[in-house]
């Protein structure tokens, strides 16, 4: 009996399937800097070196979690590409990078056209409302690893800041914590979310609590702070930025403080989303193990200096956000 490569369980054809669809969805977010197509071995871009004195190249690598699990329940793909391109996008920004290209990985355990176009509609959407080039990836259908409804998105992006203008800088005791909104759970969290929730509910169930379907609340993209902070990334009284992801907002903070200086941080300034207050009543979470998985509602900190608290707060409050002051450092 004859044996192939389809029979165990990879599909090249699909393979070239999906590549065909996405084409046309991938050069959308292309721009002049693009030198190669879609299918190549690796992907050129041209630096942009003209517009820099001192660039410094910034990237960073990172996956969507155990959202992805929601997302084949729901059978809805498209919203973890946006949530991946703007979690790695703000990732960069906190060191005052913006971005220039972005590349993914998509590894299935079958390999559906349908829901690879789907997913890369996120990415390309995603990438376009951050003037980011997708300039390639890697599908891989694995069935040995994954099962057959199962798939890992992981995205790697490149960027460029000044060099005399990365951040952190100049961050010291006195200077302020200014808090902006998160969406949800934005990519952190999921798995105990997950624990806590989905003994209760289906992802199908309205919560009259949260004035949501379960699963579409799941789902909401993560945030791509990138429009509201670029303005500022000039501005010498803004001294760091911290994105808040797995490890809640003192482990990340944390992460960008020099040696001897800490966090104080005003825990009653502001409500928590509903979901996070839904899931601690639910799953009896304990506050500090909630503090350490979610963003509790803030999704991006910005550490400015006291003295420019105010004017930051009113050009945050121009592009239509609700900073909030969460606190100091000390």
């Amino acid at each position: 009996m004859k044996s192939s490569y389809r029979d165990s369980g990879v599909d090249i054809q699909a393979g070239r399937d999906a590549v065909a669809i996405i084409k046309n969805i991938v050069k959308e977010t292309f721009s002049p800097n693009v030198l190669t197509d879609i299918g190549s071995f690796g992907g050129c871009f041209e630096f942009p070196v003209k517009q820099f004195r001192q660039p410094v190249l910034v990237s960073s690598t990172d996956g969507v979690g155990t959202k992805l699990m929601i997302a084949t329940l729901m059978e809805r793909y498209n919203t973890v590409g946006q949530c991946l391109v703007n979690h790695c996008v703000n990732d960069i920004l906190t060191t005052g990078a913006q971005p220039l290209f972005f590349l993914d990985y998509i590894g299935l355990g079958k390999l559906e056209p349908s829901i690879v176009t789907e997913i890369v509609q996120g990415l390309a959407t995603a990438c376009k409302e951050n003037n980011c080039a997708l300039i390639g990836g890697e599908m891989a259908e694995m069935p040995g690893i994954y099962q057959q409804k199962d798939f890992e998105l992981v995205g790697t992006i490149t960027g460029v800041a000044e060099k005399n203008r990365l951040l952190p800088r100049n961050i010291q005791a006195g200077d302020i914590l200014i808090g902006l909104q998160s969406s949800g759970l934005h990519t952190n969290g999921y798995s105990l979310a997950r624990s806590v929730l989905l003994k209760h509910h289906a992802l199908s169930d309205y919560i009259e609590e949260l004035d949501a379907v379960l699963g579409d609340l799941l789902l909401n993209v993560h945030r791509s702070y990138l429009p509201i902070i670029k303005d500022l990334l000039d501005n010498d009284d803004l001294h760091g930025i911290s994105h808040i992801t797995g490890g809640g907002i003192e482990g990340n903070t944390s992460r960008i403080l020099p040696d001897g200086l800490k966090l104080d941080i005003d825990w009653d300034s502001w409500e928590w989303l509903p979901v996070f207050s839904y899931i601690q009543r639910l799953g009896n979470v304990d506050t500090e193990e909630m503090r350490q998985v979610f963003n509790l509602g803030i999704g991006l900190i910005l550490i400015v200096d006291s003295s420019a608290q105010n004017s930051i707060l009113n050009i945050l409050r121009d592009k239509g956000e609700k900073p909030t002051v969460i606190g100091l450092i000390k």
